[in-house]
């Protein structure tokens, strides 16, 4: 495996942990009545790095 494929296999997978985190962070927000906007906020923007980095380890695949 050479450092390119690795490189888009770590980011791939980090920006699934960042999905993830997103996504389970808005509904245990949702679900235990919090009123604040906070978490929706962090959560926005876990689930926006998620994307970033998947869309970018796509494109890194796809030239290489």
């Amino acid at each position: 495996m050479d450092l390119r494929a690795r490189r888009v296999d770590t980011v791939r997978a980090f920006g699934t942990v960042a999905l993830v985190a997103g996504f389970m962070t808005t509904l245990l927000t949702m679900s235990s009545g919090y009123e604040g906007l906070k978490p929706h906020i962090v959560a926005a923007f876990l689930i926006l790095t998620g994307i970033g980095l998947r869309i970018e380890a796509a494109i890194t695949d796809r030239t290489s």
